[in-house]
């Protein structure tokens, strides 16, 4: 009997080729993405106040995406009901959002009760922030200092008074149920004492009377953690210091999920091991060099000396440190530096440089789809993660697991349930940045074509190699996988 083994070898080869494509359609296969990390990223960067901001806004615009502010509770606290309910006409606040966000940033908020020589409140010197129906009580009865620490007349809330202490609560459960998720807000700074910077330097401390005691301070910090609902609250490392805080000594507090903001950074006694080293050691009692990897670190660079604002940025350093050195050291996602720009080192290019190199820096390292979802591996390049919800995007599908939480140098695959087609159409979206804002990330991955049939005339240009890795001529039959670039080529046999 004559055997057609021709035959037999082409039904063969043809079942083969089937099978490999069936098995490539089920496979994850590279897809060729080039992107490239070209602005500030929100919510991080150096930071400006909105009047320096509203007026440099044509050149360092561009710069920055976040503006802070001092916030008072008796701007929008109206009075309180019988029940005790807290009436708000919210105006005076929405007005700061507003102005900020209309230039393309986002609000860091810190209320505050004390603010020596302030006179945002009534015009006089000092006049706290409390909400008048709680300075009209008979047993509210506030403290003075005509010029603690050499900052000027300063009035001090009155601690022992039970209304102060159930309103400070209540405003922030309040505030938080308002504004949690509003995309205009990025961080809120939180504390007491002046500025909210946990301390009164210059007074004679009476906890439970000019500040609060510290029994109550441990319930103020289990109730933000309990409504915060998702918005990075911070307190200054002040808060280190045992004589005014039981953060450090009380485990309770310490495994909360707060950040932590230094309003005299990188001045010259900043550091161990130099005259003083008081901030470093606050960031080590507070921190435990673990903080930053769940709570958002930032601050204000420092005014001990007039210059230190204008001189940080200069690339050889200030104090014998860099900004970017400093930066990376202490995980900072942002720092404000309203005075900069008034220096020659303050340059809009070099604000911008510095901005990029805080905070996140995500970078997508490879790139797959099977036809019907997307994968995605991912590295954060920066030196801080984001504080905040992300999702990777294929169109309007979202991928499962957010970017929130993804440590330096971490590598994490992100699948989105949805086939990416067209590479334009992968994104980075967040229902807490601002509509004119966009997260970047960078990305260089070459990507495989599909499958395609090649011809015994098809005269290929490029070595072709079977799949063991040994040449084949170019007038092999069968099926060829090609990098997009053209340069490799592979043939199924």
């Amino acid at each position: 009997m004559k055997k057609h083994t021709g035959n037999r070898w082409s039904v063969l080869a043809a079942l083969f080729i089937t099978a490999i494509i069936s098995a490539k359609a089920q496979q994850w296969n590279s897809v060729e993405l080039s992107r490239k990390v070209t602005h500030p990223q929100p919510m991080t960067g150096l930071v400006l106040w909105p009047d320096e901001a509203r007026d440099r806004n044509a050149t360092y615009g561009g710069s920055i995406t976040l503006e802070f502010s001092y916030c008072l509770p008796c701007k929008v606290v109206t009075g309180c009901k019988a029940d005790g309910t807290i009436e708000y006409d919210w105006t005076w606040f929405e007005n700061i959002l507003n102005d900020v966000a209309g230039r393309g940033h986002q609000l860091i908020a810190r209320f505050r009760y004390e603010y020596p020589s302030g006179t945002d409140v009534d015009g006089q010197k000092g006049t706290t922030a409390v909400p008048a129906y709680i300075k009209q009580r008979s047993d509210y009865n506030e403290t003075y200092s005509s010029n603690p620490g050499g900052d000027g007349p300063t009035y001090y809330a009155d601690w022992s008074n039970e209304e102060l202490k159930r309103f400070t609560l209540q405003f922030y459960k309040d505030f938080c149920q308002r504004y949690a998720h509003d995309k205009r807000l990025a961080f809120l700074e939180v504390g007491f004492g002046h500025w909210s910077e946990y301390h009164i330097y210059g007074t004679t401390l009476q906890l439970g009377r000019n500040f609060p005691s510290k029994a109550f301070q441990k319930e103020f910090f289990l109730t933000m953690s309990d409504v915060s609902d998702g918005l990075p609250w911070l307190v200054s490392i002040d808060a280190a210091d045992d004589e005014y805080s039981p953060v450090v000594d009380d485990n309770e507090m310490t495994a909360l999920q707060f950040g932590l903001f230094d309003d005299s950074f990188m001045h010259k006694n900043h550091e161990i091991g130099s005259n003083d080293g008081y901030n470093e050691e606050c960031w080590n009692a507070i921190g435990k060099q673990t903080r930053w990897k769940t709570g958002v670190c930032g601050g204000e660079i420092s005014y001990y000396k007039d210059s230190d604002q204008k001189n940080f940025l200069n690339p050889a350093g200030m104090y014998g440190h860099t900004w970017e050195e400093q930066a990376a050291k202490y995980h900072i996602t942002f720092m404000i530096a309203n005075d900069a720009p008034r220096g020659s080192y303050g340059t809009a290019q070099r604000f911008r440089e510095a901005t990029m190199a805080s905070g996140y820096h995500l970078r997508v390292k490879d790139c797959q789809t099977d036809g019907k979802a997307t994968r995605l591996l991912v590295t954060n390049e920066g030196i801080a993660p984001l504080y905040r919800d992300a999702f990777f995007a294929v169109g309007t599908t979202r991928a499962e697991e957010t970017l929130k939480g993804l440590l330096p140098n971490e590598e994490k695959w992100f699948e989105i349930k949805a086939a990416l087609k067209d590479a334009d159409d992968l994104t980075i979206v967040s229902d807490i940045i601002l509509d004119s804002q966009e997260i970047e990330f960078d990305a260089d991955v070459e990507g495989v074509d599909a499958i395609s049939n090649i011809n015994s005339d098809g005269g290929a240009t490029t070595t072709l190699l079977r799949l063991d890795g040994t040449k084949a001529d170019n007038t092999t039959k069968g099926i060829i996988i090609e990098n997009k670039n053209g340069k490799t080529r592979k043939i199924l046999r």
